[in-house]
């Protein structure tokens, strides 16, 4: 197999993993959060659904949703890797995914309203790639649906309207309004990812990098970490539930991380995924062959 078509299959089959399997750790959270909800609730039959779409899609090798969503890549590279190589690959991956029904075709002209048949055009796939540290090419996606994207919010502190002030108690007032807002939209149980500081294109990507971490991981950051468990705990008590049913299972987890700001700006990005958090990832071999799948 030439280097092209084996980075090209490793991009498609990561395609597949991503929209086909869910994340062990993620449908293992969703199954102790239907343990949590009363047998005989709307909250328990919406879990009860979610898990068995889970199996069929994971079974079948069906798409875990109809809005197969926005292809986000991440990837770090050793030194001298070829970036344009890498692009070219994951774009062929796209186009084959969306031929085999992996990818719906999502891509529309924002401004004539015509779907691109491949999802490629102009912003699609994201493609961000850095040179890091490695040996291998790392590379990770995260699928993100247009509900829950429309669920995410971008707070310039202070804000008077929610007396949120420049420090961590003005943050967490920010996180929750943002949860209180999105309601059962955006498919609930969601997920969090929050940025703290940056300006507002940088704060809005890094708040979706928090989506590759482990739902079981801690913020490095002490604070943060403080954080992200009083979130957690607080989203409980709203009774939102699945879909916005009521119950207890509001929010899977908040990863909060950070960025250097300007004295003058002071943002809260907050990005919001649904129940289904597509991601995979893998390292590769030079010659674009997969070394080994990434585990949560």
């Amino acid at each position: 197999m030439k280097q092209t078509d084996a980075w090209g299959a490793s991009f498609l089959e990561l395609i597949r993993r991503a929209s086909t399997d869910l994340p062990v750790d993620v449908e293992r959270r969703l199954r102790a959060m239907r343990r949590a909800e009363d047998p005989e609730s709307r909250a328990r039959w919406v879990f009860d659904t979610i898990l068995e779409n889970t199996a069929l899609a994971r079974a079948k090798s069906l798409p875990l949703c109809q809005d197969t969503g926005t292809p986000l890549f991440f990837l770090r590279t050793p030194r001298g890797t070829d970036h344009l190589h890498l692009e070219k690959a994951i774009c062929s991956a796209v186009a084959r995914a969306t031929r085999k029904g992996w990818l719906r075709q999502n891509a529309i002209d924002s401004i004539t309203g015509r779907a691109y048949a491949d999802n490629l055009a102009p912003g699609l796939p994201s493609i961000h790639i850095e040179q890091a540290p490695v040996r291998q090419v790392e590379a990770r996606l995260v699928l993100k649906g247009g509900g829950s994207e429309n669920m995410g919010m971008q707070y310039s502190l202070p804000d008077d309207a929610l007396d949120a002030g420049r420090d961590l108690e003005g943050v967490r007032r920010c996180i929750l309004d943002a949860l209180v807002r999105a309601q059962g939209r955006g498919c609930a149980p969601g997920l969090l990812g929050v940025c703290i500081g940056g300006d507002r294109s940088a704060g809005l990507l890094e708040a979706k990098r928090q989506f590759l971490r482990s739902l079981s991981d801690r913020s490095p950051d002490p604070a943060l970490a403080r954080l992200e468990a009083r979130v957690s705990r607080e989203a409980v008590e709203l009774g939102i539930g699945p879909m916005g049913f009521g119950g207890r299972g509001t929010l899977m987890g908040v990863k909060i991380g950070s960025l250097a700001r300007l004295p003058a700006s002071f943002f809260v990005s907050v990005s919001y995924m649904c129940w289904s958090c597509r991601r995979q990832g893998f390292s590769a071999r030079p010659d674009g062959t997969i070394a080994r799948w990434f585990q949560p």
